[in-house]
């Protein structure tokens, strides 16, 4: 799950390095702000910005989630919970399509 987890990591990176590729001090400082927070049913991917920490999202950690499958990508709902209505990608899958450096996309 860490190499699933470090190509998210990227793929966020890549997003935000994609706005303004001459930015590299900027870019450097967002890659090395984003963290990963374990929980119990859920990994918390943390960005800081400025000095500022926010909740970019969170990627389901086991099997026993009745709706979502492990490595599914979810919204944050709040800096504590994920949104729960759909899943925006799985990292297990490759499916990186929602991935922003923003956050996963809206629905």
């Amino acid at each position: 799950m860490d190499t699933y987890m470090q190509t998210l990591l990227n793929r966020i990176a890549y997003d935000f390095k994609m706005r303004d590729p001459s930015r590299t001090e900027a870019i450097e400082a967002f890659e090395q702000s984003l963290a990963i927070v374990e929980g119990r049913k859920y990994l918390k991917v943390t960005k800081r910005l400025g000095t500022q920490t926010m909740v970019w999202g969170f990627v389901v950690k086991g099997d026993n989630d009745k709706l979502f499958a492990k490595g599914d990508i979810l919204k944050a709902a709040s800096w504590a919970s994920p949104a729960r209505n759909k899943a925006r990608g799985n990292i297990l899958r490759g499916d990186f399509s929602w991935v922003r450096w923003t956050g996963p996309e809206y629905l």
